[in-house]
């Protein structure tokens, strides 16, 4: 092996790869191979998910308490047909096939066709110190997405993957670690695709043909190879199956899908209330203000500045009768503070909250108010002490909860030195001490910890309403307890154009609810970029602008009155959206679906959407092809197969086919697809203004199907029936259009309201909403 200048030289310490199947067990569940001390276990959990599992002494380790997936045991039995023949071993469900070669030892997958995915090759599976893993082909014409937070394009096909949370200021296209660590992968190629995910909290790798091509190397450094193979053919079925094993999001409250304002800092109650004002004054809807750190007397988490803040709690409220909802961060590190009655602290060492080093002294890093320790999350009581903590906060008013540095993110000396990015030592114990594990393990469930912690603790503490809780860090299955954002971008076109790809990746892991900082967190943007930004804003599932305190303000009206027209015309957009984003909310908590999607998602057999990146659909029906680059007001756009509208000026497309699309600075290119159906509600300044006193179905010519989802946006009644569905439906008959409405399902019953059914480029019919059936012709 060459070695490059200046690089001492390596030799990898070989792997021992599995051996020949000696002696096998089944029963309903699966079966179990003995390869020498060996133990191979592949177990059937649903007809297209089957769990592989390699332990290399030849233990299993049992189901932990923090594990983010489904206990096996928590699966109803699935029938299968077992097979075996001198060779091979065989497991067949309604879905999939599953071979296992004897001698020597390798998996291979295969659809009812016959078509092969997620094989081994020759080195299978195989362990050395320190690291376990596992090899499979990939196959011609397969391509890859998901594995969480990711910079750069969409398609991950000869990348490296690593999977340890980090705090990645500055990011770039060519960052590999990430805030979120998600170690799971969506295969596609035409008519077939599969999703993997790897079992394993401790640092993991996927190496997707980078170093080999053709061959997909995924690598733990746990003791144990812990795998899910979940079949298509198509990617809605793995994420129905993916949000099965590891959990899908609640439904959130609907205010937190309006707009957002946030700034490192809002530093007083002043600035907070001009803030307000200026929303209300300009017509710009917002439902949501965020304070950063300085609203926390010196830092000190669960505090407030006497100076800044007196009054939180007037502040709040005062706030809440103009529309808007309250969202405080919070931090994992407390502030070292013996003998200062401060009492998150005192609580934390009385009760030896702390995470401690491995010989039992006290942990500490440098975060935001200098010396911190660091709650042990992993344990059930500190979660639930410190979920206990956000009572002081929700007791004023405060609506969500903002969970921030907590990969975890701190130095080895105070912030205002120059210092390293350090973690917890590796082999601090963390956990309870009848399941206990050390840093090594936890390191990458700190984030998603904290903020089921924290979604417990206002799920108790606010008990009538729904929160939000929004968190930087996570691990798979977060969707479960948090919305995310992608961390502090920056105010670069660079940024504006990968926020797409990062934010479909993040739906295609099973993460819906995400968002990137509108205009970027770091830097200054421009007019132009603003605008554009604010544009592409209104598709993020979170729509949230927030910039940092070294940079000019961010708000929409400071680049003058062209950008804030923009601005205002696409927060209105997003506002008239709400019933249909609402609904994806829906579809997300039930189904897994993602909201943000790329064309991949519902063109699974078109390959020419494989590396489409800058074009995403929001839902099912609306395509956007946004500018994401300065002074261009033309761009190339794809309209996939099927009848295509043109969302502005109701050109009519057939595709395939590529087209020209004029974009000055005020028009995002939008397209709807023939037959769909958009509700649609009058512009509102806050989610809850007033009810849903109209509505509109926009309607465009074809056959199709929509389901509006409604409840009343903030409790839990919901979940004990008051929800409601109304079922539309499009369809030709001949030189007739016909437009039909189901009576209304469920226990929910919105106000009798004005209706318009809105049939593009033909006509519209008004009516009264009542919930009834009703019949139009056009």
């Amino acid at each position: 092996m060459p070695q490059y200048f200046g690089k001492l030289p390596t030799t990898n310490q070989p792997w021992t790869t599995i051996g020949t199947v000696r002696s096998i067990l089944h029963d309903d569940r699966g079966v179990w191979c003995s390869c020498g001390d060996t133990r191979l276990a592949i177990s059937v959990l649903a007809p297209n998910l089957i769990r592989v599992r390699l332990a290399p002494n030849g233990e299993f380790t049992p189901h932990s308490s923090w594990s983010v997936a489904l206990d096996d045991k928590e699966w109803s039995l699935v029938p299968f047909q077992f097979k075996e023949t001198a060779s091979t071993i065989e497991i067949e469900t309604e879905k999939m096939l599953v071979s296992i070669q004897r001698n020597p030892c390798r998996i291979a997958f295969f659809d009812k066709n016959g078509h092969p995915f997620a094989r081994d090759t020759e080195m299978s599976m195989g362990w050395r110190m320190g690291a376990v893993a596992a090899w499979k082909y990939i196959e011609p014409d397969e391509h890859y997405y998901g594995f969480g937070e990711r910079t750069g394009f969409l398609d991950k096909l000869s990348e490296v993957k690593t999977n340890w949370t980090t705090d990645a200021l500055d990011y770039n296209s060519l960052t590999d670690e990430m805030y979120q660590a998600i170690p799971f992968f969506m295969a596609l190629r035409p008519e077939l695709s599969y999703g993997l995910f790897f079992n394993t909290t401790f640092w993991s790798q996927f190496d997707i043909g980078a170093e080999n091509p053709g061959v997909l190397r995924m690598e733990t450094r746990g003791g144990e190879l812990d795998y899910y193979i979940i079949y298509g053919p198509e990617p809605a079925q793995i994420l129905d199956t993916y949000t099965q094993l590891t959990g899908r999001m609640p439904l959130p409250p609907k205010w937190s899908i309006g707009y957002h304002q946030c700034r490192w800092s809002y530093e007083s109650e002043t600035v907070v209330r001009e803030l307000a004002n200026e929303f209300r004054q300009r017509n710009i809807p917002c439902d949501v203000i965020h304070l950063d750190i300085d609203y926390m007397r010196g830092y000190r988490v669960f505090t407030w500045s006497p100076k800044r803040f007196p009054d939180p709690a007037k502040l709040i409220g005062d706030l809440k009768q103009n529309g808007f909802k309250t969202v405080t961060i919070i931090d994992p590190g407390v502030k070292y503070e013996p003998e200062a009655d401060y009492h998150v602290f005192d609580e934390g060492i009385k009760n030896d909250y702390f995470v401690r080093n491995a010989d039992g002294q006290l942990f500490h890093g440098y975060v935001w108010p200098d010396k911190a320790v660091f709650p042990d999350f992993l344990r059930p009581d500190v979660q639930q002490w410190w979920g206990d903590l956000q009572k002081s906060l929700t007791d004023i008013g405060v609506a969500g909860i903002w969970n921030d540095m907590n990969e975890p993110a701190l130095d080895d000396r105070p912030f205002g030195d120059p210092g390293n990015k350090i973690w917890f030592p590796l082999d601090a114990p963390q956990g309870n001490s009848n399941e206990l594990t050390n840093h090594l393990e936890a390191h990458n469930l700190y984030g998603l910890s904290m903020a089921k912690a924290c979604f417990q603790g206002l799920e108790k503490h606010r008990a009538i309403e729904r929160s939000f809780v929004l968190t930087r860090s996570g691990f798979a299955g977060i969707q479960r307890w948090s919305s995310v954002w992608m961390g502090d971008n920056q105010s670069l076109w660079e940024h504006l154009e990968m926020s797409l790809p990062m934010l479909c990746n993040m739906g295609l892991s099973g993460v819906q609810f995400v968002g990137c900082d509108i205009g970027g967190f770091a830097g200054n943007a421009t007019a132009e970029l603003f605008a554009r930004w604010m544009q592409v804003g209104m598709l993020y599932p979170l729509m949230r602008g927030h910039s940092a305190m070294s940079t000019a303000r961010h708000e929409p009206w400071v680049f003058g009155e062209t950008v804030e027209k923009i601005c205002r015309e696409y927060i209105n957009l997003r506002y008239q959206l709400l019933p249909y984003i609402y609904t994806l909310f829906w579809s997300a908590a039930t189904t897994g679906a993602p909201i943000l999607r790329p064309l991949l998602y519902h063109f699974p057999n078109d390959p020419k959407t494989y590396n489409l990146y800058d074009q995403v659909l929001l839902g099912p029906s609306l395509m956007a092809a946004p500018i994401y680059r300065p002074g261009k007001e033309h761009r190339a756009v794809y309209l996939p197969e099927g009848t295509w509208y043109d969302w502005w000026s109701g050109n009519r497309y057939e595709g395939p086919i590529h087209i020209l699309a004029h974009a000055p600075l005020e028009r995002m290119p939008l397209y709807v697809r023939g037959g769909a159906i958009i509700p649609m509600a009058p512009v509102m300044q806050y989610v809850d203004e007033r009810p849903l006193d109209r509505l509109t179905l926009r309607i465009w010519p074809g056959t199709g199907e929509w389901t509006l989802y409604e409840d009343d946006g903030h409790t839990f009644a919901h979940k004990t029936g008051a929800w409601a569905t109304t079922t539309y439906r499009v369809y030709r008959e001949g030189q007739q259009i016909i437009v039909e409405i189901g009576a209304r399902e469920g226990q929910f019953s919105p106000p009798v309201r004005d209706a318009i059914v809105q049939l593009s480029g033909i006509g519209e019919q008004h009516f009264q909403d009542d919930g009834t059936a009703k019949h139009f012709t056009f």
